[in-house]
């Protein structure tokens, strides 16, 4: 067993890139070179991008936008000539956003950049009342004489920032006292909120509390550090309205409540709640000649947050293996081993479509050769990451060398690995000891201004990236179901957690929740 340190990686060495008219194969492998033609000269990844970002959009788990994208691909794949199937693996809980209106109508009128939280009610029309928040004194003695006076209201919930600059931004501009204050400021402001909700207990009783006492609804905003992107989650409120309110104006709204300028608010917000309903992933496979009972496995989630539409988490992972299984369906139709894509729903509610595959198809698990997962965002792929397993040292160098050598020059392949990334479907799947990778893109943009956030559009989509993506994805396909050898599941003794102090481990594994919670 190897220990590693994060300096002992092994990575290929990187080449002067050449124009995409001059790529360099280092080997005369044909199918090689009809999937580099096939698929960046002859890419969909625009047009089928368009359908799933522009024309559906969002696919919140248990929505209607979600059950359209799993036909869609169903639809798909069936033009191909590819064989295809719907997995029903539990239920959850749909709902469907309509139309919002906020906006501020005193102590002027300002409309504002608001987004619903997840499974919020509805208002049932327009709804007028005032901004508020709890007074800095609150004490359990006095909490109950102040949610008296909170009937008909919007509350805020969250501290809010004292500057809703980029802090890149600000560390490159501002005077390095300038960025101490803000921080002073920041987390002075924190522990004053945290102080005004002690009072109401936990996040469960606090809502309770509210809605019990006749509140119209609460604003918290979760703002990404970025210019205007804000995180975008959900609300367990099941009678008040629920609202992500921008950095920017929830700034405002909690200036103008502190300074007694009294805002309040316009909300009209439509919401459908539309019961428990079943959940599935979307499962295409072409059967291997050889060794069927093999398989390699494309992996992406299918499903998004809401707030905007899922164009980098996870629509370009999905068309990234959506295309690339076009590729080889084209060009390698007749596979050693089995190739599979997995497009997984509820990953977002806790990777669940993959572990229920996980707990399904011990048999896929049991003869998977590799899989290949991507899950963050535009960019090309920078880096592979062998999870661990001591046998990527052996394979993965051997696959990426028989790939342009434009292509290896912009990958770094660290094998064994550290399992520095470990929050996707690949963990599904490496918690049992199967080989999923990682299939990395640039991190730190894609977490501040997309991941979860307002700003997740298809315009933050790089379809020269995305296109090699899905090339390089078909390649390493190739390769690993052509590999003479079977990789094994021998795992290097990672690095010691800094928690624990001991060796960390690839487990165990989480069982899936398969329905909401009541």
């Amino acid at each position: 067993m190897l220990r590693l340190a994060s300096s002992a990686v092994l990575a290929l060495v990187l080449l002067t890139a050449a124009p995409a008219s001059a790529q360099h194969f280092p080997t005369d492998d044909p199918v090689i070179r009809e999937i580099w033609t096939e698929g960046m000269e002859r890419s969909q990844t625009e047009a089928l991008a368009h359908h799933l970002v522009d024309v559906i959009g969002p696919r919140l788990a248990g929505s209607p936008g979600l059950v359209q994208a799993q036909d869609w691909l169903v639809e798909t794949y069936e033009a191909w000539g590819v064989p295809v199937r719907k997995e029903e693996y539990g239920t959850w809980n749909a709902w469907q956003p309509g139309a919002l209106h906020v906006e501020m109508i005193a102590p002027r009128v300002q409309p504002l950049v608001a987004e619903l939280l997840a499974w919020s009610p509805g208002t049932d029309g327009p709804v007028e009342g005032p901004v508020v928040m709890p007074p800095a004194d609150l004490t359990e003695e006095t909490v109950e004489a102040w949610l008296a006076t909170v009937e008909g209201a919007f509350v805020l919930l969250d501290a809010p920032e004292p500057m809703c600059r980029a802090p890149q931004e600000l560390e490159a501009n501002a005077r390095p006292e300038t960025v101490a204050r803000l921080d002073s400021l920041r987390d002075a402001a924190r522990a004053d909120w945290a102080g005004r909700y002690a009072a109401l207990g936990g996040a469960q009783e606090r809502t309770q509390a509210l809605e019990d006492a006749g509140i119209a609804g609460t604003l918290s905003s979760r703002w990404s550090g970025g210019w205007g992107a804000n995180k975008v989650f959900s609300t367990d409120n099941q009678r008040a309205v629920g609202l992500d309110v921008s950095c920017e104006d929830y700034g405002l709204l909690a200036r103008l409540a502190s300074s007694g300028h009294a805002p309040h608010l316009r909300v009209d917000a439509e919401a459908e709640d539309l019961g428990v309903v079943p959940q599935f992933n979307v499962i295409a496979e072409v059967r291997g000649t050889e060794l069927p009972d093999e398989y390699v496995l494309l992996s992406a989630h299918l499903d998004s947050w809401h707030a905007a539409t899922g164009a980098t988490d996870n629509g370009t992972g999905t068309i990234t293996m959506l295309e690339a299984m076009r590729i080889l369906r084209e060009t390698y139709p007749a596979p050693r081993r089995t190739i599979l894509v997995g497009h997984w729903g509820a990953e977002e509610m806790g990777l669940i479509g993959s572990g229920a595959f996980r707990e399904d198809h011990p048999e896929v698990v049991a003869g998977l050769q590799v899989g290949f997962n991507q899950d963050n965002g535009t960019w090309r792929f920078e880096r592979i990451e062998g999870q661990g397993f001591l046998d990527t040292a052996k394979h993965l160098p051997a696959w990426m060398a028989a790939v342009p050598t434009e292509i290896q020059a912009q990958v770094t392949v660290e094998v064994p690995g550290e399992q520095n990334n470990r929050g996707s479907d690949h963990t599904s799947f490496v918690c049992t000891g199967a080989p999923v990778l990682r299939l990395q893109s640039p991190y730190d943009e894609y977490r501040q201004y997309t991941w979860h956030t307002n700003l997740d559009t298809y315009d933050k989509i790089v379809f020269d990236d995305l296109k090699q993506n899905a090339t390089l994805a078909a390649m390493l396909v190739y390769q690993a179901s052509e590999d003479p050898e079977r990789m094994t599941r021998e795992m290097a003794l990672l690095p010691d957690d800094p928690r624990t102090g001991e060796p960390r481990t690839s487990g165990p594994c989480v069982p899936p929740r398969r329905e909401p919670r009541d």
